[in-house]
């Protein structure tokens, strides 16, 4: 069985919510500590999380919850910034195989669950997955695996184009896997997304319009 990484971008500033999102109660947990709970599994060496140099309280969650909080000396200015920050770090730390695999994850989807995840690792394992997305009703979501040996790639995508170029690039080996779960699709940005999906899982059309999805 590969090994996996898992990448968490942070480094936000949580400005549409008013406050730091991540640390908002969720159930018996903070919402960070919800998403890295999702990642509990023993194919994974290392949850990831990449955290602005300042935000000290969330360094501290991230910690406290088993995740290993990443923070650079400055702000990353894109997520696929703090991406690239994780995966040269995991490098150097786990020298990660060729197939092994590293996910992407946001870190403000509370509603992804263990059970969806396990299911992702199970149809990962089979071993013909070059990207592994998962998907409700037609629309791709979070989390997203990636053989390592893509990982390289990352720095070499264009300025102007996000980790959704790395998918387009690699179409030819990108699995789908449907599920049942809109939790894939779902993030959490204001105050009445909050509000909203503390009560239940919302319809799909409630994703983030401006959020990257690859």
């Amino acid at each position: 069985m590969s090994r996996l990484f898992v990448v968490i971008p942070a480094a936000g500033h949580s400005r549409r919510m008013g406050c730091p999102k991540l640390l908002l109660p969720w159930g018996e947990h903070t919402v960070v500590e919800q998403v890295l709970r999702c990642f509990d599994h023993p194919a994974v060496a290392a949850r990831v999380v990449v955290v602005r140099p300042t935000d000290t309280a969330l360094a501290s969650t991230v910690r406290r919850a088993g995740g290993i909080a990443l923070q650079p000396e400055a702000d990353p200015p894109e997520m696929r910034d703090s991406v690239q920050l994780a995966l040269d770090w995991m490098d150097r730390e786990f020298h990660p195989a060729p197939n092994d695999g590293w996910i992407l994850s946001p870190a403000d989807h509370p509603l992804l669950v263990p059970d969806l995840f396990r299911r992702l690792v199970v149809r990962w394992n089979q071993g013909d997955c070059g990207i592994l997305v998962p998907e409700f009703e037609g629309k791709r979501g979070h989390p997203v695996f990636f053989r390592w040996d893509l990982a390289d790639e990352v720095a070499r995508l264009p300025a102007d184009q996000g980790l959704n170029a790395l998918v387009r690039g690699h179409a030819d080996d990108v699995v789908v896997l449907p599920v049942t779960d809109p939790g894939i699709l779902v993030d959490l940005d204001t105050p009445a997304d909050y509000d909203r999906l503390r009560t239940g899982h919302p319809p799909p059309t409630a994703l983030n319009p401006e959020r990257e999805q690859v």
